[in-house]
């Protein structure tokens, strides 16, 4: 039977605790959540989606080029319209021809995507990834960030039953017309639209004869879920096992699969999972087994879900962009998009270049070989991910190219690195950005690993290339 056969969370390191929302607000509609994730200022969706689908790809050894088709969830992506699954692609290294969908517009996006792999054929990556926005007032308290990767593929390690679907119009429960969702508010209507739904959903896929020993059940909230349970064959431990927007908030379309996967890879052998979505009217769910007890799912990241570093209230409405700095004018870095598009992979994949007539390595590769000089057709050479600091400044506010203001004003001062990476038989070394660093203690012969994350933007377009992560940040932002 289709189904998972290997998967990983990523969730943003920072964490904003409800008790600091209120402090600041006098409540909290963030009913069961202590914390929430939240996402740094040069993340969105493209940039989790792309970090979660590469470890997959490199702590689950799955094979890449071997992909027949990418799925994307997401209610927020970067632009409300533009050619989002292209960029993950190109990030990703995934082959050219892979077969193409994304699934947007509601929280249950997630479901379709899953349920579209299912039905397709050849090894299907599905990516649930997001950071949705509210009014800081109201509806964005319980509002997080995260992402889920799972490779659908046949004789899986987890089986998955065709999903089961009921609809019925909803409306006012989860919407929105501009940059940030809402809803109408009203309580009990909600509720009960929420919990006829996904008892139609499950009850069709249940049967009412089988045990669900997990679930996974649509949670914009930390409450929420367990109210839902009971108009379903689930108890209150099933639901706790697939409860994660007690620790990382409401992440849309990401919150089930996130959930889903938490919950098996706790599962005992011939344990039932179910995974429960709802988005505003549609509901739909599916039914998880362990389908080889010799062998049990590996879910990279899931660690995630219970660290981080806690932010204040005030950093958090920076990141989000609530608090809007001051224009910075002047002029900046004016990237052509032909010269822009030409190094995507070396901006991308760090793919560096080897010289056919004395072996070094240059990046990028393009022009002449940085050692012999001699103008060559380079051998691609993809430079590790992970190397050491060689040299660093700090860039302090008000320090920053025009480009890189509007990241500087929402997340404060910034590492600014010369990078060394193994490249084949030598090395490379590169400037770059640190990001999710602890400036305080980041120093030259640090560790570090290159992650996908917004650059600036130009004529309104977000570029995207690498950044660099010290390994070991674990203190409080300030």
């Amino acid at each position: 039977m289709r189904g998972i056969d290997a998967a990983s969370v990523y969730v943003p390191r920072a964490r904003l605790s409800t008790d600091e929302i209120v402090e600041a607000w006098g409540h909290s509609t963030a009913a069961g959540v202590e914390t929430k994730a939240v996402p740094a200022a040069d993340e969105d969706a493209i940039t989790m989606a792309i970090a979660a689908g590469a470890r997959l790809f490199e702590d689950c050894d799955v094979d890449r080029s071997a992909l027949d088709r990418l799925a994307i969830a997401s209610t927020t992506p970067p632009v409300a319209e533009g050619d989002f699954a292209s960029r993950v692609v190109r990030a990703l290294g995934l082959p050219r021809s892979v077969g193409q969908s994304v699934h947007t517009n509601h929280t249950a996006a997630a479901a379709e995507a899953i349920d579209a792999a299912l039905h397709a054929s050849g090894r299907v990556l599905v990516l649930a990834t997001d950071c949705p926005r509210g009014d800081p007032a109201e509806s964005d308290h319980p509002l997080g960030a995260g992402a889920a990767a799972l490779l659908i593929d046949d004789d899986a390690v987890i089986a998955v039953r065709d999903g089961t679907w009921y609809a019925d119009e909803s409306p006012g429960i989860r919407f929105r017309t501009d940059d940030a969702i809402d809803s109408l508010g009203i309580t009990t209507y909600e509720r009960n639209a929420m919990s006829t739904a996904l008892s139609q959903a499950v009850s069709a896929l249940n049967k009412g004869d089988e045990t669900i020993d997990a679930a996974a059940i649509h949670q914009p909230n930390g409450s929420l879920p367990y109210r839902l349970a009971r108009s379903l064959p689930i108890d209150n431990a099933a639901v706790s096992a697939g409860l994660v927007a007690d620790r990382i908030g409401d992440a849309g379309a990401a919150t089930v699969p996130i959930g889903l996967l938490a919950a098996l890879a706790a599962a005992t052998d011939d344990a039932q999972t179910v995974a429960a979505f709802f988005g505003g009217g549609t509901a739909a769910a599916f039914a998880c087994e362990v389908a080889d007890a010799q062998r049990s799912i590996d879910v990279a990241g899931l660690s995630d879900l219970d660290t981080g570093v806690s932010i204040s209230y005030t950093h958090y409405l920076r990141r989000r962009d609530h608090l809007k700095g001051r224009e910075v004018g002047g002029g900046g870095a004016n990237v052509s998009l032909p010269t822009w598009r030409e190094s995507l992979d070396a901006r991308y994949r760090l793919i560096a270049g080897k010289c056919p007539e004395c072996g070094a390595v240059s990046f990028p590769p393009r022009g002449a070989c940085q050692s012999c000089h001699a103008r060559v057709e380079f051998e691609s050479v993809p430079a590790n991910r992970t190397g050491k600091i060689v040299a660093l400044a700090t860039i302090g506010q008000g320090g920053a190219p025009p480009e890189f203001a509007r990241y500087q004003q929402r997340d404060g001062a910034y590492g600014a690195a010369i990078v060394e990476l193994p490249a084949g038989d030598g090395s490379i070394r590169l400037p770059g950005q640190l990001t999710d660093a602890d400036l305080e203690h980041a120093s030259v012969g640090d560790r570090v690993t290159a992650s996908i994350r917004r650059i600036y933007e130009q004529e309104g377009v977000p570029r995207y290339g690498v950044k660099f992560v010290p390994d070991g940040n674990g203190e409080e932002i300030a």
